[in-house]
């Protein structure tokens, strides 16, 4: 991961932690082995956010953290997985790639598999530079903007 994606993960951490103070919100938190990009752990619930930047497979990691849940390795009440997709994944046609429908259909069946797991994909409103572009100017707006939807579906 790049630096200024980076930087997008501590200010959604840090506007998460603003909005939602009774998780304790951390950057690369372990579940099993799996980094999970930004999470809030309180006793009871657990809430993963996965930034999809510009992965070439984005639902691998939501994947593992649905396989560590069947196996037992999540040791709360409730689980939030909130997979946040950059408009990388948006198509000039509009809609959105194959690689994007795959995650959120991974997502959802392991929402409906699962009573304690509830999965939101979240738009994040900004296409990232490629490698060595500038950053929008806009960029920290969009990540507030995507930290307040996240915030009142918890």
């Amino acid at each position: 991961m790049g630096t200024f994606a980076s930087d997008v993960n501590d200010r959604l951490r840090d506007g998460l932690a603003d909005r939602r103070p009774r998780f304790e919100w951390r950057r690369e938190y372990r579940i099993a082995g799996t980094p999970v990009d930004v999470a809030g752990v309180a006793p009871d619930h657990l809430v993963a956010v996965e930034l999809e930047w510009r992965r070439a497979d984005p639902a691998d990691n939501t994947a593992k953290l649905f396989r560590h849940l069947s196996e037992g390795a999540l040791d709360h009440d409730r689980v939030s997985v909130f997979q946040v997709f950059t408009g990388y994944y948006d198509l000039a046609s509009g809609g959105v790639s194959s690689k994007r429908e795959n995650a959120e259909f991974v997502g959802r069946v392991a929402a409906d598999s699962f009573a304690e797991l509830r999965y939101r994909p979240v738009e994040f409103g900004m296409t990232p530079p490629k490698r060595g572009g500038g950053r929008p100017g806009e960029w920290r707006e969009v990540a507030d903007d995507t930290a307040d939807r996240i915030a009142e579906s918890l």
